[in-house]
């Protein structure tokens, strides 16, 4: 399966496993902390969807012509767009009034997984198309500035 393929597969399944979330009441947080950690994240996602601009709009990893974005989010994060979903999915599992289920963690699991997997066929595909992302990969994290 090609690296395009896996990747809409895995934003399908993502994008199942939010709803199903929402639709349990486990993706919004219940606490003051919580909510300021998923208003954290959506800003995170606005502030990075700004920088990036309209081409990052795609079902599919697709690197998009304009060249490398380095600026931003992008100074810290290689993927700030998923790690602030990541943010947001995991503080309302862990955040939303109630102990997390096994169902609430198993979706959490396989978003967490799905995300992965998107990640690595875009980087797959970035390497190719962008010489100098192998260099920017080396010196940014993906999810967490600095750490992983």
């Amino acid at each position: 399966m090609n690296a395009k393929t896996r990747s809409l597969l895995a934003t399908l399944a993502l994008v199942v496993c939010i709803v199903l979330l929402f639709v349990r009441h486990a993706l919004i947080a219940a606490n003051p902390i919580g909510l300021a950690l998923q208003v954290l994240a959506a800003l995170l996602m606005l502030w990075a969807r700004l920088t990036f601009g309209m081409r990052s709009f795609h079902a599919t990893a697709n690197p998009t012509a304009g060249g490398l974005v380095t600026a931003g989010p992008y100074r810290y994060w290689r993927h700030p767009i998923y790690a602030a979903v990541l943010l947001f999915t995991w503080t309302g599992i862990l955040a939303h009034g109630a102990a997390p289920t096994l169902t609430d963690l198993a979706l959490g699991a396989l978003a967490t997984a799905m995300t992965l997997v998107r990640v690595l066929a875009e980087e797959q595909l970035l390497r190719v198309a962008i010489p100098e992302y192998a260099g920017y990969a080396a010196r940014t994290k993906r999810f967490i500035p600095f750490v992983l």
